[in-house]
């Protein structure tokens, strides 16, 4: 049986000096205030131009990045690998608007498949649309019934080029391709760029996988509508399962528009969705594949007596872990200890551009209850049990 208590499997691949260095910034970030003065503070230092690089590079960024470009991750590759940990390598930067920006992130998600190709260390790669194409142009395409300018017309063609481009090289390259979730108000067409994707490229297997945010209510009858449109089209969805990151903002946006919120009344009924989709996935799994993307214990533990109880090995590719880097070595180290298919998100980039995802990060730790204090106990755990270990000595 799993456990997520075992330390000593968790923080394997850190030393004595690490695990004190993990322990002061998950304290930092565990305090809210904080967190929301040091986004204020970055941003102004940025754009001031205050030399504040260096010091971003070797905490926050040096935690939760591989970093800044695909060799700079080489090391944090290996040193995973080492663990039987894959590493997908995202390339997090977003929000631009020029075609040249544009294109340039496209090829280097390109690079980033490549890489995979060549490094047994990579099962996947990841992108997120915004990250090829303008995010007013994706809000204004998410509803069919609104009209595009010509010009907006041979943007959205351009962007759903760069979407084929990259969906075309995962195929080509098989390595499997996470196309993320975003904002709600730009979801629709993303899931309708991704099926498209999809029932072109999965006719043998699931090679491009959609991103589904469990904290929205709606998105478990879209996992059974993703099913039997695949079903119908006679190809195999892939599915990333995740809870979601943009809880707050979802909210506030749908009270000040004056819309029905897309999220979940509580908690527990994003938990229910959640489990409720795996079950679903791996009842179904003749057709799907699927990547549970959780740092919850309960929902790594239910997969793993799921895939018991259907009698799946272990190693079958069409069932992973993911955690984010940084977060959750006791569920990623100890699931792939036991046997199963684990890989972290590895997030890169030129650290400015790679802020808004760190930011979210660090939000991220202080909004969900408990989080913080799981990590640093664990880690309090360890040291405990290292200087136990070194008096026996």
């Amino acid at each position: 049986m799993i456990s997520f208590d075992n330390t000593e499997i968790a923080f394997a691949g850190k030393t004595d000096n690490d695990l004190q260095w993990t322990y002061r910034l998950f304290n930092m970030i565990g305090k809210p205030w904080l967190v929301k003065f040091g986004k204020f503070a970055t941003n102004f230092a940025f754009a001031i131009r205050l030399p504040i690089k260096g010091m971003i590079k070797k905490t926050i960024f040096k935690h939760f990045c591989g970093g800044e470009t695909i060799a700079d991750c080489s090391g944090r590759i290996n040193e995973l690998g080492q663990f039987g940990i894959g590493t997908i390598l995202d390339y997090s930067v977003e929000g631009k608007s020029e075609d040249e920006d544009l294109d340039r992130t496209r090829d280097e998600i390109i690079a980033s498949i490549a890489t995979g190709k060549a490094n047994d260390h990579i099962p996947f790669a990841v992108f997120k649309v915004t990250g090829i194409a303008r995010t007013d142009l994706l809000e204004k395409a998410n509803d069919p019934s609104t009209e595009l300018t010509e010009q907006e017309k041979k943007d959205f063609a351009d962007a759903m080029a760069r979407v084929d481009a990259i969906c075309k090289a995962a195929y080509e390259a098989d390595v499997p391709l996470f196309i993320d979730a975003e904002d709600s108000w730009f979801q629709d067409v993303i899931d309708r760029m991704t099926n498209a994707m999809m029932a072109k490229y999965n006719k043998e297997k699931a090679v491009v996988y959609n991103t589904l945010q469990m904290y929205r209510h709606d998105r478990l009858e879209f996992l059974k509508k993703t099913h039997q449109e695949a079903l119908a089209g006679n190809y195999y969805p892939g599915i990333k399962m995740v809870r979601g990151a943009y809880m707050e903002k979802e909210r506030e946006r749908a009270e000040k528009d004056g819309y029905p919120s897309p999220i979940q009344p509580d908690k527990a009924s994003t938990d229910r969705d959640y489990n409720l989709g795996l079950e679903y996935i791996i009842e179904h799994i003749d057709r799907f594949a699927l990547c549970a993307g959780t740092h919850n214990e309960q929902s790594s533990l239910k997969l793993v007596e799921l895939m018991n109880e259907k009698g799946i090995a272990k190693d079958d590719k069409r069932v992973y872990f993911a955690q984010l880097l940084g977060m959750s070595d006791h569920i990623s180290f100890n699931v792939a200890h036991a046997g199963y298919n684990v890989a972290k998100y590895v997030p890169y980039g030129p650290v400015k551009e790679v802020m808004p995802y760190l930011l979210r990060r660090a939000e991220e730790n202080t909004s969900v209850a408990g989080q913080m204090g799981r990590e640093l106990s664990l880690i309090v755990s360890e040291k405990k049990r290292r200087k136990a270990a070194k008096s026996k000595k």
